[in-house]
């Protein structure tokens, strides 16, 4: 064969091969193609121009965000590994960041402190801690103006600025969550509050970019000390900030709960200012908000990604009213018709992004609409895109976002009630639990709840009818055996009598048992035996490493639980046995590992085992043989018909 032959067919192959990547791409959704074309870009998180220096800085932090929200929504563990190498080239192992200045007081450098708060929670690595309490130690020494409010940076003194919410208040408020300081609360209140107690434009709603207590700055009314102009980043960044924080605050404490619903009000008040000057045509936002159609006025598109995700995201958890859900919608349309632009190779480019806004400084910002106007705009901006992403997941679940509005799965904390310190030598509950974000924990589970809408909740005292009444769901798993925990709080035919009592009024019951080396049955069973079903101590599905083929459990399509074919992985359980009225839903070599009841009005699920913590459902383990992840959201989607079906289809 001639070379010209050879050569031709190898640009033959060549061309299928990258129209076959291509058409790859074009068919996954928004979400990830926008954060695998971001990864191809800024390999390793390194954002910064060629011949710039690399430092710790927000616009990776936004970027990344992003980028952990598809995480979340795929448990692709390639989205997780880029955080961590992205971190990990900032954070030197003993936790210093050589690139932070603590001296500049600059509240953008708090906005990545997320990054190391999900690497420790994720590893429990001390090294992540470490990095944050540095982030930390600088908002306790953080200058504030006279009215207690942040000063944006130490060069910027006295003023506050919308940006600075987003980039301190959702780490403070999570470190604040994650290492029991809930008297932090009242201070992230005060910084919202203040904010727009100040810079709330009676007429509009809206709020001024920034805010200059002394009044002294050119840029700012000598009156109110408020900037002029309505930016539309700006209140992006603040709406993100209410989304992301209010997450945090304590459900079950008085003074925290008084400053969650100052925050519920303001994130309504202002959702409801920026949805008065959403485009209608478009579904768009001005760089400018209110000055529509103003000479040299044009849509931006990182605003209009952060109103999108804010108002979505509002909706999802019960923060704004569902009508905003039509504003999410109309917006993400404009977005992708406006701002999303295909290169011929499958690569997706998020345009009209503006580069920076900023006021006063070396040369002088004035504040101006025209400064607005003419900041410089680009493409592919890493706010912006770390923005789309953030929109992009949240519309990717709009359509189920309100299956469970209102609705609270319920997690055993009782009968599995296993505590360890953490890296601050506080005692914390762990082991298939919500906030444990480590290979033990219930982390993404929760997330697929939270997607329909759920509100999540953990259990720490007895299981008694009233306790499970403000609940529809309830999870219990792996209850403790002495080997796990000494002094464990074994169920009783009470506890049993009281189960049942709420599942016959319509409660959904899931019983997650284990193998009998890590898990009590003999006790549990006071409990399942009342529905029909029997938990056997004995040890099935063993594994020993490498191999892991027992640990396989093939499912067809179109069963009464899976619609679509899996390989699920359940690594040393124990078995079923189930009576009538109990049916076995999924069998294996000879035994049932999955069964269920009808008890009453409410429904019971039982598993062999806890399949569905993190190591094998986050991705980032290795590359998974088996889709525990793609099968917990299959049984969530399960357990949510079976509730519709007791309440004859209503919510």
């Amino acid at each position: 064969m001639s070379s010209l032959r050879l050569l031709f067919r190898a640009i033959v192959l060549l061309l299928c091969l990258t129209l076959a990547r291509a058409a790859v791409a074009q068919q996954l959704p928004w979400p990830q193609r926008m954060a695998d074309a971001a990864m191809r870009r800024w390999p390793q998180g390194r954002i910064a121009e060629a011949g710039q220096p690399w430092k710790w800085n927000y616009e990776l932090a936004t970027l990344l965000d992003g980028i952990d929200a598809v995480w979340y929504s795929t448990a692709d563990g390639a989205y997780f590994r880029y955080t961590k190498q992205s971190v990990d080239a900032l954070v030197l192992p003993d936790g210093s960041i050589p690139t932070y200045d603590a001296s500049a007081s600059s509240l953008d450098n708090i906005a990545l402190g997320r990054e190391l708060l999900l690497l420790y929670r994720v590893t429990k690595n001390p090294r992540y801690y470490k990095a944050a309490t540095l982030l930390r130690r600088q908002l306790a020494a953080q200058p504030r103006n006279a009215a207690g409010g942040f000063w944006h940076k130490e060069i910027y003194p006295g003023q506050m600025w919308l940006d600075g919410l987003y980039m301190a208040e959702p780490f403070y408020a999570e470190y604040a969550s994650v290492f029991h300081e809930p008297q932090d609360f009242a201070e992230i209140t005060r910084q919202f509050t203040l904010m727009e107690t100040r810079a709330r434009d009676p007429k509009t709603g809206l709020l001024y970019h920034a805010w200059d207590e002394s009044r002294k700055q050119q840029w700012a009314d000598k009156a109110t000390g408020d900037s002029r102009i309505f930016w539309a980043r700006g209140m992006g960044w603040y709406l993100m900030a209410l989304a992301d924080t209010l997450p945090y605050y304590p459900k079950n404490d008085p003074e925290s709960a008084q400053g969650r619903a100052q925050l519920i009000a303001i994130f309504n008040r202002e959702a409801e200012a920026v949805a008065r000057v959403q485009d209608a045509r478009t579904g768009l936002w001005y760089q400018v908000l209110d000055k529509p159609g103003a000479p040299g006025n044009y849509f931006e598109s990182s605003a209009a990604c952060m109103f999108v995700y804010a108002l979505q995201k509002g909706v999802r958890l019960g923060y704004l009213p569902t009508k905003y859900e039509a504003n999410a919608a109309r917006g993400w349309q404009g977005i992708l018709t406006h701002f999303v632009a295909l290169g011929s190779d499958g690569s997706v480019n998020l345009t009209g992004t503006v580069k920076a806004v900023g006021l006063g400084g070396t040369p002088y910002r004035d504040g101006s609409y025209g400064y607005y106007v003419h900041a410089p705009v680009g493409s592919n901006d890493p706010k912006g895109v770390g923005a789309f992403l953030l929109a992009a997941t949240e519309m990717e679940s709009a359509p189920e976002a309100a299956e469970m509005r209102g609705e609270t799965v319920l997690m055993d904390a009782w009968f599995n009630s296993q505590q360890r310190k953490n890296a601050a030598g506080q005692s914390e509950f762990f082991h298939y639990k919500w906030n444990d974000f480590t290979n033990d924990g219930y982390s993404l589970l929760g997330h697929i709840f939270e997607s329909h809408g759920a509100t999540l909740g953990t259990l720490y005292a007895a299981p008694t009818e009233k306790n499970l009444r403000r609940a529809q769901y309830y999870i219990i798993a792996s209850p403790d055996n002495p080997a796990k925990n000494p002094n464990p709080h074994y169920a009783t035919p009470q506890d049993g009598t009281q189960i049942a009592a709420w599942v016959r009024h319509g409660g959904i019951l899931v019983m997650l048992e284990n193998d009998p080396a890590n898990a009590d049955i003999e006790h549990f069973n006071s409990i399942a035996d009342r529905f029909g079903i029997h938990f056997n101590a004995v040890l099935s599905h063993h594994v020993v490493d490498p191999n892991l083929a027992p640990g396989y459990i093939p499912v067809k399509a179109d069963g009464e639980l899976f619609h679509a074919p899996h390989t699920l992985y359940m690594k040393d359980t124990c078995t079923i046995s189930a009576a009538a009225p109990a049916l076995s839903l999924v069998t294996d070599r000879g035994v049932t590992v999955i069964a269920t009841v009808k008890y009453g009005k409410g429904t019971v699920l039982a598993v062999v085992d806890p399949w569905l913590y993190n190591e094998y459902t986050d991705g980032r383990k290795r590359p998974p043989v088996e889709d525990n992840f793609a099968a917990g959201k299959e049984l969530v989607r399960w357990l949510i018909e079976q509730h519709r079906l007791q309440t004859g289809g209503t919510r």
